[in-house]
């Protein structure tokens, strides 16, 4: 099965890079990292804090990057602000990060 392009790109990705990312994402601590989020997300469409295909992230108040626990609480972001915190962050995802 082909991995599918991101949204906008024009690039195809090789396949070493397939393998990798397939290698990766089957790694158990990525597999339950993954449940986590997939249960949370499920939880907040029941509890109507979300719902299918609204284009939003259900995010941990406590990112699990920063420390945070795979069971919290959680809000609902924009794909944008859920993902784009890291590039305002840069010193957590350094070398001999603290």
């Amino acid at each position: 099965m082909p991995i599918p392009k991101a949204p906008g790109s024009t690039r195809t990705m090789s396949a070493k890079e397939k393998a990798t990312k397939k290698a990766y994402n089957a790694r158990p601590e990525n597999i339950k990292r993954r449940a986590a989020n997939n249960k949370l997300r499920r939880e907040s469409i029941k509890e109507g804090r979300a719902s299918v295909g609204d284009g939003k992230d259900v995010a941990h108040v406590k990112a699990m990057d920063a420390g945070g626990s795979l069971t919290g609480e959680a809000t609902v972001q924009n794909r944008k602000t859920n993902r784009g915190w890291r590039a305002k962050n840069p010193k957590m995802y350094t070398k001999g990060k603290t």
